[in-house]
């Protein structure tokens, strides 16, 4: 089993990171709160990594802090939830909000999740309101850094593949990108907050 990797950042993308290990490419899926904190190609990145393995899959999962995989093994021991629902919740809000939201049974808040339902939420609720204080102490994941340029397709993009329709993608990357272009990463972060009004 794969529990961390050190080494060079060969690709990314929004769910998706190349890490170069001696020569060796690892392929993580990872939610945005982690893609938010990565460097540029070529630079160095560490990440803890859950190892998903299935009679016909094997997949690794890698997240930038503690919390993050705290959170994403929490969920998927949730009834329903696998882990590639458990990565796009993990990027429709961060792991301490979650938390909090779970703490106070805030379905409101987690239907607001792209494919969480109701049923969803409330069984997110039940089930992880005893498991998840410990967790309420740790502190939020590493800033974002700004990136060089913003293209409305790659933001347009990063929202279908998150499950929101491209017309409300459309909508809310147009209002984040009319408040100004701070890089690829608070963009997205803007679009994601509009969307979820």
């Amino acid at each position: 089993m794969i529990a961390r990797l050190h080494g060079r950042i060969a690709e990314k993308h929004p769910h998706r990171v190349t890490v170069d290990v001696h020569g060796v490419g690892y392929d993580l899926h990872i939610p945005l709160s982690t893609f938010y904190g990565l460097g540029e190609p070529g630079s160095d990145a560490a990440f803890r990594v859950h190892t998903h393995v299935r009679e016909d899959t094997l997949a690794l999962f890698g997240f930038a802090t503690a919390l993050e995989l705290q959170v994403f093994e929490k969920l998927i021991a949730v009834s329903g939830i696998g882990p590639r629902l458990a990565l796009a919740v993990l990027s429709g809000i961060e792991p301490v909000e979650l938390v909090r939201a779970v703490g106070r049974g805030d379905v409101r808040r987690l239907t607001g999740i792209p494919g969480i339902g109701k049923k969803t939420a409330e069984r997110m609720g039940l089930e992880l309101r005893d498991r998840l204080p410990a967790v309420l102490e740790a502190g939020p994941g590493p800033e974002p850094e700004a990136g060089p340029g913003v293209a409305r397709s790659d933001l347009v993009s990063a929202l279908v593949n998150l499950g929101y329709g491209l017309p409300s993608a459309e909508r809310a990357v147009d209002a984040a990108l009319g408040a100004g272009g701070d890089g690829f990463e608070q963009v997205l972060k803007r679009a994601l907050k509009e969307i979820a009004r």
